[in-house]
Formats: C-alpha cells, sequence, structure tokens
C-alpha cells in the first residue's frame, strides 16, 4: 500500500513539475508586446488590440488580464481559441493624468503559471501643449 502510495505521490509531483515548465510564449504568439500611443491628449481615451497567435497544438484560454494600473483597462477574448487562430487583447487607457506613462498588463493562460507582459506607453498633454504638438506636426517642425 506504501508502495502505491508513493508512486502516485511521484506521479502527482512529475505532472506538477511538467505543468510548471509550460510558458504562455510557448502556447500564443503576440505580434507585438509593447506599444507607444505616442502624445495624447489628455482626457481622450485610446484603445489598442495586441493581437495574439495560438501557435500550440490545442485551444488557449485566456484566464484574465490585470493591469497595474485602474487608469488601464483589459478585455480579453472569454472563449478558448483554436490552434491557429487568431483573437487580441484589447488595452485602453483612459489619459487622464498628465505626464508620460508605462503601464504593464499581465496576460494569463489556463495552465500557465507565469502570466505574459504587454506593454502601453506614451505621454499624455494637456489642450494647449497637445494643439501646440499638433501645430508643429503639420508644419513640419515635430
Amino acid at each position: 500500500m506504501k508502495k502505491l502510495l508513493f508512486t502516485l505521490a511521484a506521479i502527482v509531483v512529475t505532472a506538477w513539475a511538467v505543468a510548471q515548465d509550460v510558458k504562455g510564449d510557448d502556447l500564443i504568439s503576440f505580434k507585438q508586446k509593447i506599444h507607444d500611443f505616442g502624445k495624447i491628449k489628455q482626457g481622450v481615451p485610446v484603445m489598442f488590440d495586441f493581437e495574439f497567435t495560438n501557435i500550440s497544438d490545442k485551444p488557449v484560454v485566456v484566464e484574465n488580464a490585470n493591469a497595474t494600473c485602474g487608469c488601464t483597462t483589459p478585455v480579453w477574448p472569454q472563449q478558448p481559441i483554436a490552434k491557429g487562430k487568431a483573437n487580441a487583447i484589447k488595452a485602453g487607457f483612459n489619459a487622464a493624468a498628465l505626464g508620460t506613462f508605462e503601464r504593464s498588463i499581465y496576460v494569463k493562460l489556463v495552465g500557465v503559471e507565469i502570466p505574459i507582459e504587454i506593454k502601453i506607453t506614451g505621454e499624455v498633454l494637456n489642450a494647449e501643449a497637445f494643439a501646440k504638438y499638433e501645430a508643429s506636426k503639420k508644419s513640419g517642425k515635430g
């Protein structure tokens, strides 16, 4: 009986250890993991789709996507993504606070311990600074 219990315990520990070796990047491939919005106007929310493809041999489920700040709102697919199919994590940013920003979103896949990190960056300008920036772009000085 002890031998049977020991064998079962060994199988469970081995299965757990093997499962820990799977990385999110082994299952899905993002077209890009960082998006720079550039200069954006304060109070005007922006959105970007982080496109990815299931590169594994079975369906993949996105368990959740968590942002490092309440100013960033990720939306992820709720249905399994079939082998070879594409989908996206939508990253919204509210652009409320002035200044440069870098925000991370952690994408957790079912069966994978460590989430995949994707990022958005940019700079939020007040209305006056943004108008000057836009004018300089049009005149070719920006």
